[in-house]
């Protein structure tokens, strides 16, 4: 997310946003009061994800960021955030359990968990022309379907959650900018093998 990336990194993984782009982060496994873990193997604490999102602020990376948790104690997760344009949203408080929602017969384990299902729920009905808030996203799972009370951390994030549609973040269509400045391509000079080629005199290969 900070760009902090080996040079081999190909450009389809790497996070090529900037200072007008709405930037969706998803996190969902297995947590507790303040942390996040991956697959049982490492983990992430609140105040190292409220770090890194300072960076990509201070790298001009993000002009306004949902950050979306689903797991335990997901609550706890965005409460260390200071930087600015930050809305959060969790599936559960501090001292609840998110839970999951179904099982698969076939394989004998629980596929998605409530929050999760419910929000999709919702964005599968959202078209790239539609007219549906923020607002209405947050109440996508009342507490008597999730079970755990969603959590959400608006103090941060300017807008009115009311005004702002869902598609700002969850849109496919993007807006382009054209520009009236003159760019100046900085073009190296052709070999003598380019020019060659040029004058149809390079041998076919």
């Amino acid at each position: 997310m900070t760009g902090r990336l080996p040079a081999s990194t190909p450009r389809s993984k790497r996070p090529l946003s900037d200072d007008i782009s709405n930037v969706l982060v998803y996190m969902s496994g297995h947590g507790g009061d303040g942390f996040l873990k991956f697959q049982d193997a490492e983990e992430i604490s609140s105040i190292e994800l409220a770090d890194a999102f300072e960076q990509m602020w201070q790298k001009r990376r993000y002009h306004e960021l949902m950050y979306i948790i689903d797991t335990c104690q997901a609550e706890s997760m965005y409460q260390k955030f200071y930087s600015p344009n930050i809305i959060g949203i969790a599936s559960s408080k501090v001292g609840e359990d998110s839970l999951s929602h179904h099982v698969d017969p076939a394989i004998g384990v629980y596929i998605i968990d409530r929050y999760t299902y419910y929000a999709l729920e919702f964005l599968e009905m959202v078209t790239p022309q539609s007219k549906k808030t923020l607002g209405q996203f947050l109440k996508v799972c009342p507490k008597h379907d999730c079970i755990s009370t969603v959590g959400v951390g608006t103090d941060l994030f300017q807008r009115n959650v009311n005004k702002v549609l869902v598609t700002d973040f969850f849109g496919s269509v993007r807006n382009v900018e054209l520009s009236t400045v003159d760019v100046k391509w900085n073009m190296s000079s052709p070999t003598k093998q380019d020019q060659e080629c040029r004058d149809n005199t390079c041998s076919e290969m």
